[in-house]
């Protein structure tokens, strides 16, 4: 049959609101079992174990993506399926690892029947459900619970707000241990080297900025004119201006600045570039990141970024056109 416009929007509107509900009753209703969970984890990185999740149905696809989470925070995780696990796979368990097993309804069989042989592994169990008073949730060693006050779909069948609202769970569970945990950019890149998040990731400054011919640098003591030559030569829209014996970076004159240097009539192309330029302009060294690069041009709403030395000096140019190229922005 033909699906009506207005009845098909009304109807995702209501789906989406019912999830958001979830997400709601779930956030508000966090408390001490959170706190626990996340120092059993915290406990385990520390010791070197790792993290085990399992889970059938939806509840699997839930926990696979969970694991990759933590996996992309530097934290091992696995999935492991717990039909496969009765048939060999329980090799990948050790003693000290930590088993997060996921049911909505808390009463999956195949969980059931993981639980007592995890046991043997000395393994400490966390039952992920929405039903604290379930089987698998009185036999775990920890709860880490959603609220769920109804399934987006109009059977009632289809997991949909349970499953949003679980792996909202999961993620604020591992953004938490990534918080405590101190993880830098730099140590998410090293678990993201491929794609264009990698990339970005590890581009360092060095990498993007412009060196040689193409950076331009004159004495502050240089004229307008001079300046303007050296940008012009250097295809720039900038120049540092340094001290004349320390060659240390004084400022900066921009297009903007020469346009203003302008208005103070004839014989302005004469005039010190010292007059003109931006003193203490933002800088950034060679070796930072230059995603850090990208928040300064953000920040402070700048066209050109100057790289120095320790000591001060200019050694690279990044040309707010050139951060598209490297797709940076």
């Amino acid at each position: 049959m033909a699906l009506a416009s207005k009845s098909a929007l009304t109807r995702a509107r209501a789906c989406i609101r019912l999830e958001q509900d979830a997400l709601e009753a779930t956030a508000r209703g966090l408390g001490p079992e959170f706190v626990a969970t996340a120092r059993a984890v915290e406990a385990v990185i520390a010791a070197g174990g790792k993290l085990i999740f399992s889970g059938v149905g939806k509840s699997a696809h839930i926990a696979q993506k969970i694991a990759a989470t933590f996996n992309s925070t530097g934290v091992s995780s696995c999935f492991l399926d717990p039909t496969q696990a009765l048939h060999g796979d329980l090799g990948l368990c050790d003693e000290g690892d930590l088993a997060i097993l996921l049911s909505n309804s808390g009463q999956s069989d195949e969980l059931l029947r993981l639980v007592p042989i995890l046991r043997r592994f000395a393994l400490k169990i966390v039952a992920f459900t929405a039903h604290p008073d379930s089987e698998l949730a009185r036999n775990a060693d920890l709860h880490l619970l959603y609220r769920v006050p109804r399934e987006a779909c109009p059977l009632k069948l289809a997991p949909t707000a349970s499953t949003t609202a679980a792996l909202a769970l999961g993620d604020a569970l591992a953004m938490v241990l990534l918080e405590a945990r101190g993880l830098t950019r730099d140590d998410f890149a090293r678990y993201h080297p491929a794609g264009n998040l990698g990339r970005v990731l590890l581009l360092r400054v060095k990498d993007i900025m412009r060196t040689g011919d193409r950076l331009p640098v004159a004495a502050e003591t240089v004229t307008i004119q001079e300046a303007i030559l050296a940008m012009t030569k250097a295809k720039s829209g900038s120049i540092a201006l340094v001290h004349p014996r320390t060659r240390r970076l004084t400022g900066i004159l921009t297009d903007g600045d020469f346009r203003r240097s302008a208005l103070t009539g004839a014989g302005f192309l004469a005039q010190p570039a010292a007059r003109f330029m931006t003193r203490t302009p933002k800088t950034i060294a060679e070796n930072a990141l230059a995603a850090d690069a990208l928040r300064l041009f953000d920040a402070y709403k700048i066209d050109d970024l100057i790289v120095v030395s320790a000591r001060g000096r200019p050694v690279g140019l990044i040309d707010g056109q050139d951060l598209p190229k490297f797709k940076i922005v």
